[in-house]
């Protein structure tokens, strides 16, 4: 079976992040992953925190704090908070590790062998008030495309036009405020991705099952205007990987670290050789995963990210990659998704705007956010986050589906047959009905979660609990004890057998909760369904079960209003 390697887009370390991050990057590719591993298939799933440039200096600055020690506090605060919402990662990195400055320094050096990068004298924003260069993201202004008032010089977050420092209307210091500014000549490194760009134009057509979003930001980038340019990857800033061709020094660059955007990529290969050290694992083992020459020729890379992200990895990084000139796995699938917006404007970290993920755990488990996120994932378009929605789906789907079935057959078993499941009668027409509806219903999950068509999975998941429930309705074992008691024996035992394929079937998007049917089914048995029949018979008759507490409580009116009032303003 392909091996799965999977990577999230490695979250800003500036703070913890909101839903919107979540649901773009790291919950997608946990459903994947988690997917994948309950089909049998080997996975490393990985992920990270980006700990260079503007942010990490700009966060540890207000926190008043060294940037080294800010950072290590804030990885640990955000690897807390992936456990809480039970993100799988096989190991959660840091861009700042020694891994990530060695491979940086060397993937430059290969460049800079193969002639992909120049030396530019360029003019740069200067900073009086705050005596120093400002690069790209310590620059904010008014994009001049959309007018968005808090553009960045590198790239406008709302419109996500690439820009320069000097497109900015009325540009400030985002250190400062200060409008001081001035602009001074510095040198710095370019990676010459125009020498590149047939390699990558071919490369991308190749990709024909990316998603339209995927490859239409790519071929934009690629040949909008004056087609793809070179692109700085160093910066005048103190915290970062210094600049060095491998482990030689590099005359002239002294004093300057990486660009962001050109070390954090390479942190996805770093900290699989991060995952290798801290579970004393040979190199070998991080080897047959990224490199064709080592036995990444049967791994399947995806990725996952925010369209935001899709330029840098759809070329930035594959041609730093395919610059190298050595054998390192490319990605296979890219699959990014639109925003995630908040109750009629934008989730921002940087303005504290929306439901942050410590504040979203706050109040409910992890499940709730889990499945709302999912089910109304921004594949296609932007969606919209609003409490009505959010309360309508938790209620409905997790409530008054699954939670409502697991509750009423695990009590009617109870009350009626006692705690293990009950002997007696065979399957007639409407089970058989069942068996051949939820094999073609699985089938068609299976195949949009092998798809990652999110929402559809969802959907179809849903389905999969309904008819179940429908299932139940129509053979009433309620009223079937009256009159035939190995009859309804055996729609309770149909019935409890669900619940333990409910919880293998669901567990990729609410694991805890699929956990606990599990446990109140007294088995361990995660096996796929590729047997459907099968599956509904593998607890006998005689398996002691317990009824659980309540799976999923419903959110009532007053709850929601509280939420709506506490999370309207902006987060401090």
């Amino acid at each position: 079976m392909t091996r799965h390697l999977i990577t999230s887009a490695i979250p800003y370390i500036n703070g913890i992040k909101h839903l919107g991050n979540l649901v773009g990057s790291q919950l997608p590719a946990d459903l994947f992953a988690r997917y994948q591993r309950a089909r049998g298939a080997e996975v490393l799933f990985l992920c990270a925190t980006d700990e260079h440039g503007t942010p990490a200096e700009l966060a540890a600055a207000k926190a008043g704090k060294p940037v080294a020690e800010y950072c290590a506090e804030m990885h640990a605060v955000q690897a807390e908070i992936a456990k809480g919402f039970a993100l799988s990662f096989d190991h959660f990195g840091r861009s700042s590790s020694p891994q990530n400055h060695r491979l940086t320094q060397h993937f430059a050096g290969r460049l800079a062998d193969a002639g992909l990068i120049r030396e530019v004298s360029e003019k740069q924003m200067y900073s009086n008030a705050d005596g120093r260069f400002l690069p790209d993201r310590y620059i904010e202004g008014t994009c001049p495309n959309c007018g968005y008032d808090r553009a960045r010089g590198d790239q406008c977050e709302n419109c996500t036009k690439q820009l320069d420092p000097t497109d900015l209307i009325n540009p400030r210091s985002a250190i400062s405020g200060s409008t001081d500014l001035e602009v001074r000549e510095t040198k710095h490194l370019y990676l010459r991705q125009s020498a590149l760009k047939d390699q990558l134009d071919a490369w991308i057509d190749s990709k024909s099952d990316w998603p339209v979003l995927t490859t239409s930001i790519a071929r934009k980038w690629l040949h909008d205007g004056d087609g793809l340019q070179d692109r700085g990857i160093t910066r005048d800033l103190d915290w970062g990987v210094p600049v060095k061709k491998g482990d030689q020094d590099w005359p002239g660059m002294e004093g300057k670290v990486f660009y962001v955007w050109f070390d954090a990529p390479i942190e996805y290969i770093a900290c699989a050789a991060e995952w290798t050290q801290a579970t004393g694992r040979p190199d070998a083992e991080w080897e047959r995963w990224w490199r064709t020459d080592k036995g990444a020729d049967d791994v399947r890379y995806t990725q996952f990210m925010g369209k935001d992200n899709v330029p840098f990895h759809t070329l930035s990084f594959p041609a730093t990659i395919l610059g190298s000139g050595e054998p390192w796995k490319l990605v296979d699938y890219i699959k990014s998704f639109n925003y995630l917006n908040y109750d009629g404007g934008q989730f921002s970290t940087s303005q504290g705007r929306g439901v942050f993920m410590d504040q979203a755990l706050s109040i409910l488990p992890a499940d709730y956010w889990r499945w709302w996120l999912l089910s109304h994932a921004p594949e296609s378009s932007d969606s919209e986050f609003t409490w009505e929605n959010f309360q309508a789906s938790v209620n409905k789907d997790l409530a008054d589906v699954l939670g409502n079935f697991v509750s009423r057959i695990t009590k009617f078993c109870r009350s009626k047959f006692g705690e293990a499941l009950p002997e007696g009668g065979a399957w007639g027409e409407a089970e058989e009905k069942l068996v051949a509806d939820l094999t073609a219903r699985i089938r068609e999950y299976e195949g949009f979660m092998d798809a990652i068509e999110v929402r559809k999975s969802a959907a179809a998941l849903r389905a999969i609990w309904v008819a179940g429930n429908e299932y139940l309705q129509s053979v009433a074992p309620w009223t079937t004890v009256k009159t035939d008691p190995d009859r309804a024996a055996m729609q309770v035992r149909m019935g409890l057998n669900l619940v333990r394929l409910y919880a293998v079937l669901s567990a990729p998007f609410i694991p805890q909760a699929a956990a606990r049917m599990l446990g109140a089914m007294n088995t361990l048995d995660t096996e796929w369904p590729g047997d459907v029949a099968a599956a509904l018979q593998a607890l006998p008759a005689g398996h002691a079960f317990s009824v659980p507490e309540v799976m999923f409580a419903k959110i009532t009116d007053e709850e929601r209003e509280d939420w709506q009032t506490r999370f309207a303003g902006i987060r401090t």
